[in-house]
């Protein structure tokens, strides 16, 4: 099992930047890759950045330049920068973990841009 807590998240005006933090527990040897998402009101669940346990990243077109995702092994922690805010960022931002054949998340961070 495979525990995810996220912060971080808050309000913050348009041009702004937060870091969230999803602190990860449990049976962290099975993860492949990390990832956050994110879900608007009355929209889908939009991938934003994902890591490999190899380091490689990948975002969304929308966020890119923008956001930086990153992760310290050492302290079992994924983090998404992000710089440059705007208000479509507003959204309820989730921590992923990916193993071989379960998908663990976590209860989610708000995010709001005012703008």
């Amino acid at each position: 099992q495979v525990q995810l807590v996220e912060s971080g998240g808050g309000l913050e005006q348009a041009g702004g930047s937060l870091r969230l933090s999803c602190a990860i527990s449990g049976s962290t040897f099975s993860i492949n890759a990390m990832g956050w998402y994110r879900q608007a009101p009355g929209k889908q669940r939009e991938l934003v950045a994902t890591i490999t346990s190899g380091g490689s990243t990948n975002y969304v077109n929308s966020v890119k330049g923008r956001f930086t995702i990153s992760r310290d092994n050492v302290k079992n922690t994924v983090y998404l920068q992000m710089n440059n805010l705007k208000p479509e960022d507003t959204a309820l931002y989730l921590c992923n973990a990916q193993a071989r054949y379960v998908s663990y998340w976590g209860q989610g961070t708000q995010v709001t841009v005012s703008s």
